[in-house]
């Protein structure tokens, strides 16, 4: 869900053959049919936003996708075969660049019926789409999401507004001296109740 006005935003190839679309939600509720509002007039973005006729829903807040690094911690949330809600987790494994549409290479497992799923970051920002796995044999794990710039770019052509992170997240480094001063501080009140 991208906006509490009932937009949701999956993959554009799950709906190719659909002749009704309806949203299970996670309280397992069943939407009405859901009203396609776009789909990304490039081929070569797999995205579609949808819309039912329910307000107030809670939804995703994203994070500019541009700042995605390779090694960063990544969590999946889809329903791969029905099985919904299920959570996994990995890492961006590279950015790779297809006819001029740049995805994130991804070792979150993702399997058939994931497309459309939400990628997060690890403060729980979409910063991707899942939208395609590498189905070879003896290949494991090399999965594609889009950069979510590209559904913020299809909601900002249509008129809808996102939920957007405000501030900027430590990086890895201030994380660590952030973490160490915690630890010194813990170890700092110890020291003060046992010998004060």
């Amino acid at each position: 869900v991208i906006s509490p006005q009932g937009y949701i935003a999956t993959a554009a190839h799950t709906l190719e053959k659909a002749k009704l679309v309806n949203l299970t939600f996670s309280n397992g509720a069943i939407s009405e049919e859901a009203r396609v509002v776009a789909v990304s007039k490039n081929p070569r973005i797999d995205l579609a936003i949808l819309q039912v006729s329910v307000n107030y829903l809670p939804s995703v807040t994203f994070k500019n996708s541009n700042t995605v690094q390779p090694g960063q911690e990544i969590a999946v949330i889809g329903s791969p075969k029905r099985l919904q809600n299920t959570i996994t987790n990995g890492l961006v494994s590279q950015l790779r660049n297809v006819d001029d549409v740049t995805l994130f290479q991804i070792s979150a497992p993702i399997s058939p019926s994931s497309s459309g799923s939400p990628v997060f970051n690890e403060a729980g920002h979409v910063v991707g789409i899942a939208v395609s796995s590498l189905e070879e044999q003896n290949v494991q794990n090399i999965n594609f999401a889009l950069p979510s710039n590209y559904l913020l770019q299809m909601m900002s052509e249509n008129k809808i507004t996102p939920q957007i992170a405000k501030g900027k997240e430590p990086n890895k480094v201030q994380k660590y001296f952030q973490d160490i001063i915690e630890y010194l501080r813990k170890c700092w009140r110890i020291f003060k109740s046992k010998f004060a």
